[in-house]
C-alpha cells in the first residue's frame, strides 16, 4: 500500500480518439479488490497488467503491499514489479519512463495496457506526462520537510503554506493548508525553477496524453470495505509480515527508508524493536489504513471520466470494457 500523494488539478476530459492505444486504468481505494478484477479483465480481453503502485516495485516488500500471487502472474504478464531494491532511489519520472516503454512492448504486441494500482503520482505520471521544474537541488525537499517538522513542534504547522502563499498564491489557493506533501512541492518546484508552480502547471497543460483511456475505479462501499481492510491486515500478519519486515531489517534496510514507511511496514516496526505489541500494531495499521482509502476516494472523486463499479457486479465492468475496446486500435 502506499502514501503518495498526487499534486493535481482538473483537467478536460480526453477524446475518444481510437488512433490512440488504449489504456484501462484500475483503481480505487485500498483492498477493493481491484487488483483481482484486473487480472480477470486482463486475461478475458488479451491484455497484461502494469503496475501502478509506488511500494509494489520494491523487491521483498510482498506480504505488506499485497503484491499479486505468484498465480495471478501466471496467469497474465505483469509489469513494473519487484524491479528496484528498498533502498534504490525510485522517483515518478523513473516509474512513468518504465511504465510508458512497458506499454508501448504490450500495445505493439496488440494486447491491452491494464494500469492496475493505488498511487495517483503513478496514474498520472503516465497518462499525463510530468512536468519539467529545472535543475533539482540535492538536499531541498528533504531540507523543507524538516523545517515543517520543526515548525510543527513550535506550535505553527502552517509556516510553509503561508510562505507558499507569499510566494504563488494561486498554488496556496489549490493546496489545502494541511497538505505537507503538496506544499512541500510547490515550494521546491519555486526554488528549483525560479517560477511559480501554478505558472509551470499552466504552461504543461498536462497535455501529453498518448493514449485514450477508460478508467475505472473499483470500490465496494464504505462498510464492505472497512470490513475488507480488517480481514487484510489479519490475513497479512497470518501470511508472515512480521517476518517479512524482521527479513528486510536483517538485509540491512533501514526502518527510515521511505519504503519502509509506507503502511503495514512502519507500523511493524516498533514490534520488531521491541517497543510496541504486535496487537497495538495491528490496530493501528487498520486505522490507517481506512484513513488512506478515505484520501483514495479523494483523489479520484474529482477525475474526470471516471467509472465507480462494484466488485461484487462484474458484468457491469466487462461490459463497459468491451464497450471501451470496440475503439481498440490496432497496431501498426
Amino acid at each position: 500500500m502506499t502514501e503518495e500523494t498526487l499534486e493535481t488539478q482538473n483537467v478536460d476530459a480526453p477524446s475518444a480518439d481510437s488512433t490512440r492505444p488504449p489504456v484501462v486504468v484500475v483503481t480505487g481505494p485500498t483492498a477493493s479488490g481491484k487488483s483481482a478484477l484486473a487480472v480477470d479483465l486482463a486475461e478475458r480481453f488479451g491484455g497484461e497488467i502494469v503496475n501502478a503502485d509506488s511500494v509494489q516495485v520494491f523487491r521483498f516488500m510482498n506480504i505488506g503491499t499485497a503484491k499479486p500471487s505468484a498465480r495471478e502472474r501466471e496467469r497474465v504478464p505483469h509489469h513494473l514489479y519487484d524491479i528496484a531494491n528498498p533502498d534504490e532511489p525510485y522517483s515518478a519520472g523513473r516509474y512513468a519512463k518504465g511504465a510508458r516503454d512497458a506499454a508501448k512492448a504490450i500495445h505493439a504486441r496488440d494486447r491491452i495496457v491494464f494500469l492496475t494500482g493505488g498511487t495517483g503520482l503513478y496514474i498520472r505520471a503516465f497518462l499525463d506526462g510530468l512536468i519539467e521544474t529545472g535543475n533539482v537541488i540535492p538536499g531541498l525537499r528533504k531540507q523543507l520537510e524538516e523545517e515543517q517538522a520543526r515548525a510543527a513542534e513550535e506550535g505553527d504547522p502552517g509556516r510553509l503554506h503561508r510562505r507558499l502563499a507569499e510566494l504563488d498564491a494561486e498554488a496556496a489557493e489549490r493546496i489545502h493548508t494541511n497538505d505537507v506533501r503538496r506544499t512541500v512541492r510547490a515550494l521546491e518546484i519555486h526554488q528549483q525553477s525560479g517560477t511559480r508552480a501554478s505558472s509551470i502547471r499552466e504552461a504543461h497543460g498536462f497535455r501529453d496524453r498518448p493514449f485514450r483511456v477508460l478508467h475505472l475505479a473499483i470500490d465496494p462501499g464504505r462498510e464492505i470495505l472497512k470490513k475488507r481492510i480488517e480481514t487484510r491486515a489479519d490475513a497479512m500478519i497470518e501470511a508472515g509480515l512480521l517476518r517479512e519486515v524482521r527479513d528486510l531489517r536483517e538485509r540491512g534496510y533501514s526502518a527510515d527508508l521511505r519504503p519502509m514507511q509506507a503502511i503495514g511496514y512502519r507500523h511493524i516496526q516498533p514490534v520488531v524493536d521491541g517497543s510496541d505489541t504486535l496487537a497495538n500494531a495491528v490496530e493501528s495499521m487498520k486505522v490507517d489504513t481506512r484513513r488512506f482509502a478515505r484520501r483514495q476516494r479523494t483523489w479520484i472523486r474529482p477525475l474526470p471520466e471516471v467509472h465507480w463499479h462494484d466488485p461484487a457486479d462484474p458484468k457491469a465492468v466487462v461490459e463497459r470494457v468491451e464497450g471501451f475496446l470496440a475503439l481498440k486500435t490496432v497496431s501498426r
